[in-house]
């Protein structure tokens, strides 16, 4: 079993990631998170806006309508260029992306592929309430549109002046060819993304696409990404999207050599104001206050999958150690990332004494954390399920706590135990998990 195959596996024993209404026989492309996965999702998200929007003083946030007027896409192009090739197998008749095939035949029978044509990724949807008149519409195919079309809007309402960046977070759609890999290529999927609007200058450009590949590449790895697993690629000019005048790649290093993209930072240059400019007739441009000039400023652009992220973050994170005769399987998620900071055990879930001292213990760490309770089995069961989850400390409360008023506190990856008076967990956890 490759990794992988333990990651799927793993991710629905624990309630990470579950195949998208699997009672009905699943919808190819689509997945549910669980009540581990949205936390460790939520984590994500959260730490993103912390750091792109709450941490710096010029960068606001959005949240855009998913259902857009049908000029939007034209007017970005998407109507026209938001396309993958696409083949077809003459003999099983399965369907692929021509430009992730390694030959020309077909990958599961091996059969002859038909020559390639467009196939258009946008979703469409309608909106009305009588049959025969409702209109087409799209469900959006990114969400930088959204920031774009009200860039006039946070300008007329926000004290910010070029450069300054809108930032935004939520759900985009593809229609997906061949989606796969888990959920690395889904046809419902989140976007965490900045708009970052500069001088249109080259040299400024330049600079700020340095600053914004170095600022991304280290928000990974200070959440505790391999750094040996990323990398950069550049785009060559005839493999970049139509808006994009410069594009790079982070990229992973996936289970069996592929490098995969995780983030794309882009200088979309005016390509987006200036064609909304175009279809809206509405005036887009940015009058700069010290220079006295009207223009369309460039945007400088970081986009990263939320579910990309969270599904490289659990492979990453995936151990599997020799413990004595036993192998332990563990999640050594960074702990800003876990789904749960702590959990707590009384030693006997039978004895009341115990589970009243544990119980008060919990209620108290979970007014600040995630804090899981857990008093089944064994203890050294569960720790073994605590790992599993990404847990980076486990709390137990035994008949010397009841004595002592301590604790023993478990570290999940040293796996080394130490005593802990009840009174100082909560500025032990604070030196060891922060605010979060």
């Amino acid at each position: 079993m490759d990794i992988l195959e333990k990651i799927t596996s793993l991710a629905k024993r624990r309630g990470f990631i579950y195949p998208g209404s699997e009672i009905y026989g699943g919808l190819s492309g689509t997945w549910d998170y669980g009540p581990l996965g949205v936390e460790l999702k939520n984590n994500i998200k959260k730490i993103f806006w912390e750091t792109t929007v709450q941490s710096r003083d010029n960068v606001v946030g959005i949240d855009a309508a998913i259902l857009m007027n049908p000029r939007v896409w034209e007017a970005s192009g998407h109507l026209d260029s938001f396309t993958d090739p696409l083949v077809e197998c003459k003999s099983c008749h399965h369907r692929f992306r021509a430009d992730t095939l390694k030959n020309d035949l077909c990958p599961d029978c091996g059969g002859e592929l038909t020559e390639p044509k467009l196939f258009n990724l946008l979703m469409e949807a309608s909106v009305g309430v009588v049959e025969g008149k409702k209109q087409k519409v799209y469900l959006r195919g990114e969400i930088t549109q959204g920031v774009h079309v009200n860039f006039k809007q946070v300008l007329d309402s926000q004290r910010v002046s070029i450069p300054f960046g809108i930032a935004q977070i939520g759900k985009a759609f593809r229609n997906e060819i061949t989606p796969g890999k888990l959920t690395f290529r889904s046809r419902e999927f989140e976007q965490m993304e900045l708009q970052y609007y500069i001088k249109p200058d080259e040299k400024e450009a330049r600079k700020q696409i340095e600053f914004w590949k170095k600022e991304r590449l280290v928000w990974y790895h200070n959440l505790g990404i391999d750094k040996k697993q990323l990398r950069f690629r550049e785009h060559a000019p005839n493999e970049r999207a139509h808006y994009a005048k410069a594009a790079w790649d982070i990229e992973y290093n996936f289970p069996g050599g592929d490098w995969n993209e995780l983030e794309g930072i882009h200088n979309r240059g005016d390509w987006d104001l200036r064609r909304h400019q175009e279809y809206s007739k509405k005036d887009l441009r940015y009058f700069d206050d010290e220079t006295k000039e009207r223009y369309f400023p460039w945007t400088i652009e970081t986009s990263g999958g939320v579910d990309r992220a969270a599904l490289f973050f659990l492979i990453d994170a995936y151990r599997e150690e020799n413990i004595g005769k036993e192998t332990r399987t563990v999640l050594k998620l960074h702990p800003q990332l876990a789904p749960y900071k702590t959990a707590v055990f009384p030693l006997l879930a039978n004895k009341p004494k115990l589970v009243k001292l544990a119980q008060s213990v919990y209620d108290n760490l979970k007014r600040r954390w995630m804090v899981n309770w857990d008093d089944r089995g064994n203890i050294g069961k569960r720790y073994r399920y605590q790992d599993e989850a990404g847990t980076p400390f486990c709390i137990t409360v035994d008949f010397d706590s009841l004595e002592k008023n301590d604790v023993t506190v478990r570290d999940r990856d040293s796996m080394k135990q130490i005593r802990v008076k009840i009174e100082e967990l909560e500025e032990f956890f604070h030196n060891k998990l922060g605010e979060f």
